[in-house]
């Protein structure tokens, strides 16, 4: 695969805060490539200055060999952008905004097809202001498609939206790498990430700490399961001693203890906890995950950055 998006050292600063710190990636020709980070990281900043809407106050990016500040104009050609909130026609119905932004260009997709896709047909003469949260998701990517870009750049695309509507986009998104598309999204939801992207970018603090296949980044922490409680009274114990452990993590009153073995890292637990005359509490079992990695690297999760 050749990168279709080369990105160099971008800055974006306003006053004495930097948003984003001079970030190098590259996006490969017909992945889904995720921004992945807590709100504030810098996701929806970096997104801006590829898609034109803000300017870099340092580095360089190339969408399609265009670079994005002296051929913006190209570059808008061969993008589609969908915004966190995207403010539409209300009284138009789905099929004339979509005749409207397709006037907007000298090629366009077929309408009925692009509606068919999107999930839309039996809403296509419904007026905007009447669409769930969810088809004004579907409709606004629609409007991203029809002109049949290069590259799909969504921002969030799930937020907000009921699980049944999130899982229906997902789907959508799935679709468009089936047909060669570049997917570019920013989320701060692991498991989305995790299900949707080829390669995730991890950001935090408008710094990108770690880019890898979501499987190669939970393979880093070296552990397959993630033990997560609490005990019942303030302690100063050596979790370390723990049979198993591979790394110890911590999310606000909780402890995780990393580990491949996961029977034996319980059994000990358990052990510990009653040589110690410690109250075990909210004890659960699950399989290390992307939030495990931006604990591991950041020493909080990611819904509490």
């Amino acid at each position: 695969m050749e990168p279709i998006i080369r990105v160099q050292g971008l800055v974006k600063t306003y006053g004495d805060f930097q948003a984003v710190k001079g970030n190098t990636f590259e996006v490969q020709k017909g992945e889904i490539f995720g921004l992945l980070g807590p709100n504030g990281a810098g996701k929806t900043t970096t997104l801006e200055m590829l898609v034109g809407l803000r300017k870099p106050d340092a580095g360089t990016a190339t969408i399609a060999d265009y670079d994005i500040v002296t051929d913006l104009q190209k570059v808008k050609e061969v993008i589609g952008v969908q915004l966190q909130s995207t403010t539409l026609f209300e009284l138009l119905t789905v099929e004339e905004i979509l005749h409207l932004y397709a006037s907007f260009y000298p090629k366009h997709v077929s309408i009925p097809d692009l509606i068919e896709d999107m999930l839309l047909t039996d809403k296509r003469n419904n007026r905007i202001k009447g669409l769930s949260g969810g088809q004004k998701q579907r409709l606004a990517i629609a409007l991203a498609l029809v002109h049949d870009p290069l590259v799909i750049f969504l921002d969030e695309p799930t937020t907000g939206l009921d699980p049944q509507a999130r899982r229906t986009l997902w789907d959508i998104v799935l679709r468009l790498k089936e047909r060669g598309k570049t997917v570019m999204l920013t989320t701060h939801y692991m498991d989305e990430a995790h299900v949707l992207c080829d390669r995730i970018a991890i950001m935090d603090q408008g710094t990108l700490i770690a880019l890898d296949t979501p499987n190669e980044l939970v393979k880093q922490l070296q552990s397959s399961s993630a033990v997560q409680f609490r005990f019942g009274e303030e302690h100063t114990v050596d979790l370390a001693a723990i049979d198993g452990v591979k790394q110890i993590g911590s999310q606000k009153d909780f402890h995780i203890l990393y580990t491949d073995d996961l029977q034996a890292t319980l059994t000990s637990l358990i052990a510990f906890a009653a040589q110690h005359d410690l109250q075990l509490l909210d004890l659960q079992t699950r399989t290390a995950t992307l939030e495990d990695v931006f604990i591991h690297m950041t020493g909080r999760s990611l819904r509490e950055a």
